[in-house]
């Protein structure tokens, strides 16, 4: 394993944000600040409706009188955003309701307590940040906690937190919930393209899936800082339950960072790098950030699904052709992890899986 290799694969201890914001600072540290005070980064979004993240219902979806509209609506939310907001998904509120109330007692905890299940060296999973690979790297303004959580043998219990007392069984039940809510969605996603094919969805069963819990403190230069960093997953989908009730999480549509409005028992999806290989770049992973607030703290809880390790990482048959050539290498799932770990830090990683 090279060196590129172990910076990705684990991240360096730094200081806890929560811990800083309860000093009540005035100033944000100079490590944290990426913006100058003339910087507007915090754009304000248009009131024009086409910046409204398109909002998606699966009771429509189900429903055979209602499908081949709402199935068009998915798939203009595909191919022009890469995300939508979804209803009706299946997971029950009392499930988002206690996975919220456990995540939140958790990171109400005493800093003392919360480091018993902190990241070792060499390691992404646990309590700690994401990425951090030097010293001098800037950094975001959020605390999280990483677990693996399928295939039951990744799960790392030593670092699934006993405190709160409920928490492993919480994180256990969300968990298979997110699973088939993916599997519903991806069998979806695949329908809107045309495809018959069940293998894709399928092979969700089977996947793997990582859940990040993240803390964003309240901030006293808010402006001048970012929550998490414009990116882009390399997941198949991702699955966000906003546990605020004000905006934090951004979507780069048209050169804009549109808000996307927390709507109640609603989850964001956003399209990954694999979904995008497989539909041959018809949908695409969209740059994505999170922003904080000056005066109230945000929760998030986000499941990155990926289709299991047996599944070809290609783009889907139907959708090259003649006219239409594969634009994506076909891989397997150990390849296509290889690359996104062994590639060059300032290299796009979309753009390595090129033909």
């Amino acid at each position: 394993m090279d060196s590129i290799t172990k910076n990705l694969e684990s991240s360096l201890q730094v200081p806890s944000v929560q811990e800083l914001a309860l000093q009540r600072l005035d100033k944000v540290p100079p490590r944290y600040i990426r913006y100058s005070d003339s910087d507007d980064i915090i754009s304000t979004v248009s009131s024009d409706p086409s910046l409204r993240v398109p909002l998606i219902d699966m009771a429509m979806l189900v429903n055979a009188a209602t499908q081949d509209e709402e199935l068009q609506k998915l798939h203009l939310a595909c191919k022009d955003w890469g995300v939508f907001q979804v209803l009706n998904h299946g997971v029950s509120d009392t499930s988002l309701k206690n996975m919220q109330n456990q995540v939140q007692g958790f990171f109400d905890l005493p800093f003392e307590k919360k480091k018993q299940w902190a990241q070792r060296p060499g390691n992404l999973e646990g309590y700690g940040q994401a990425f951090v690979t030097s010293e001098e790297q800037k950094l975001d303004w959020n605390d999280m906690i990483f677990l693996k959580s399928f295939p039951i043998q990744n799960r790392k219990l030593d670092l699934w937190p006993k405190n709160p007392p409920r928490f492993r069984e919480t994180l256990e039940r969300y968990s298979e919930d997110m699973r088939e809510a993916t599997i519903s969605i991806v069998k979806f996603i695949t329908m809107a393209l045309g495809l018959q094919d069940t293998q894709i969805s399928e092979s969700f069963r089977e996947g793997l899936y990582d859940i990040r819990m993240n803390c964003y403190p309240p901030c006293p230069e808010p402006e001048r800082v970012v929550g998490i960093v414009p990116h882009a997953d390399n997941s198949g989908i991702t699955l966000l339950f906003d546990c605020a009730d004000f905006p934090g999480l951004q979507f780069l549509k048209d050169g804009k960072w549109v808000n996307v409005e927390p709507i109640d028992g609603a989850i964001v999806v956003n399209i990954g790098h694999i979904i995008e290989v497989m539909t041959n770049g018809i949908y695409k992973a969209p740059e994505h950030r999170a922003v904080v607030n000056k005066w109230k703290e945000r929760l998030s809880i986000v499941t990155f699904c990926y289709p299991g390790s047996s599944a070809d990482i290609r783009p889907a048959k139907e959708l090259i052709g003649e006219g239409n050539p594969p634009i994506y290498k076909n891989m397997t799932s150990g390849e296509y992890f290889s690359n996104f770990f062994n590639r060059k830090l300032d290299e796009s990683f979309i753009d390595s899986l090129r033909v």
